[in-house]
């Protein structure tokens, strides 16, 4: 593996799927045939214990037990259930997606580059000449400019299931993570949309955002970079802003450590919860790329058996948005490296664990706009799961902890109105400044990265 090129082929990663994409395997046909004889059979049958119920057969041929008649009808039973088994609709072989779900693990022998290659899934038609097509659009638009007040235009996405959440405070605190993101928006000018429709049946959970950040980009060429944010990722900086005087060269700027990429091969070396792409033509051939591991079952399931194989300490499950982008950039450096920032000079993703019991010595000693461990900018939720019944760790210890973090940020709010949280656990306020017969006079002189006391 490592620095070669992709090629998903692995002499022990070897599964059980149909050769042909759009042809019916004989031994199908064989075993279909069958069926039929059977079914055949087994109406026959039926209608002879018919007759026997019907015309007192069973008198004719002497009396049985109560017992018998009973096993008799488990008997008619289980037929019908067989029945019932046995006339379920074949897929149609014409259906790409069918072979996915409804294979005969007992005629070949596949990997998992010949599963990609029969079922030839992808995100949408392919595009080659984006770029020429975007720059075209925006001359022709220009109330649609691509930076409004001399910023980049960004589009931040998050999103969530339609569904209510299992956990009954689930959606309060889902509730409030979108505030918060709304909050910096709006500090910040940037736009931002909250999905919660699953455009693509075959990306769900944490594929699902691949799908809808690429007809985003194409609905939107005046956006010159989709911000991806999981919906357990907590702003917590509100006054940081992305340097991306230092990205003009890259399309994707996500967090991670390149030791644990390229050295240690380790599945926790970038983190997808949290990234930066650009809308280009790059980004698009990226998703395509991308995509290969997603498509939900026998597809999904043999690359998460490749990818287990293939980074280190990784679980055995079914393939992750996060390592599918891992491996190919470990394994296609020379293709996308040169494009991708890997940044860890700032918490674009804070692990929650270590920070959020530190927020007060934060406040005592530093300020806002620092981005890093000493004020982090993104605190990641990561393992709770606040919307399930259960995660990776304690839930109350998970709500207590995205309270703090909520409440941390919303101080950094509540402070340009002259408010703040009673204590971080608390969602009652205070006021933190006196009134003023002059409120322009103090509104010129609040600094967002000025340090916060509320005593």
């Amino acid at each position: 593996m490592g620095r070669k090129a992709m090629d998903f082929t692995t002499g022990s990663a070897r599964f059980n799927i149909p050769t042909s994409r759009y042809r019916v395997p004989r031994d199908r046909n064989i075993q279909k045939t069958f069926s039929n004889c059977k079914l055949t059979f087994i109406c026959g049958f039926l209608t002879v214990l018919v007759l026997r119920g019907t015309l007192g057969v069973g008198n004719l041929l002497g009396s049985q037990p109560v017992s018998e008649d009973k096993r008799v009808m488990e008997d008619i039973d289980q037929i019908l259930r067989e029945i019932q088994t046995d006339s379920e609709p074949e897929p149609e072989p014409e259906d790409s997606f069918a072979l996915m779900y409804h294979v005969n693990s007992t005629i070949h022998s596949w990997n998992y580059s010949e599963a990609v290659k029969a079922i030839n899934y992808s995100l949408g038609p392919k595009i080659s000449n984006w770029d020429h097509l975007r720059q075209v659009w925006l001359s022709q638009n220009p109330d649609f400019p691509s930076q409004v007040s001399g910023k980049q235009r960004i589009l931040l996405l998050t999103g969530s299931s339609p569904n209510p959440c299992d956990n009954p405070l689930g959606d309060h605190y889902l509730l409030k993570s979108t505030k918060n993101k709304i909050d910096y928006c709006r500090l910040h000018g940037i736009e931002i949309i909250h999905n919660m429709a699953l455009v693509d049946k075959n990306f769900d959970v944490y594929w699902a955002k691949l799908p809808f950040i690429r007809r985003l980009m194409l609905s939107h060429p005046e956006v010159e970079w989709i911000w991806w944010m999981d919906n357990d990722a907590i702003f917590t900086d509100m006054a940081f802003e992305l340097p991306f005087d230092k990205y003009k060269n890259h399309n994707l700027i996500i967090h991670g450590y390149p030791d644990l990429l390229f050295e240690q091969h380790s599945w926790i070396a970038l983190n997808a919860g949290v990234f930066i792409i650009r809308n280009c033509q790059w980004s698009l051939d990226l998703f395509d790329a991308w995509a290969t591991m997603g498509p939900k079952g026998i597809i999904r399931d043999l690359a998460g058996k490749f990818l287990t194989e293939n980074l280190k300490g990784r679980p055995a499950f079914a393939a992750d948005d996060q390592s599918a982008l891992i491996y190919l950039l470990i394994s296609q450096q020379d293709k996308w490296l040169s494009k991708v920032y890997i940044e860890n000079s700032y918490y674009l993703h804070g692990f929650w664990v270590g920070l959020v019991d530190k927020y007060e010595e934060m406040m005592a000693k530093h300020h806002p706009r620092l981005g890093d461990e000493r004020w982090p900018f993104v605190t990641h939720f990561v393992g709770c799961k606040p919307c399930g019944l259960y995660g990776d760790y304690p839930m109350e210890k998970c709500l207590n902890s995205m309270e703090r973090a909520l409440n941390f940020a919303d101080n950094q709010i509540l402070r340009l109105y002259g408010f703040g949280h009673v204590g971080l656990l608390n969602p009652k306020i205070k006021r933190v400044r006196d009134l003023t017969i002059d409120p322009l006079q103090v509104k010129e002189k609040l600094d967002m990265a000025a340090r916060i006391i509320i005593e």
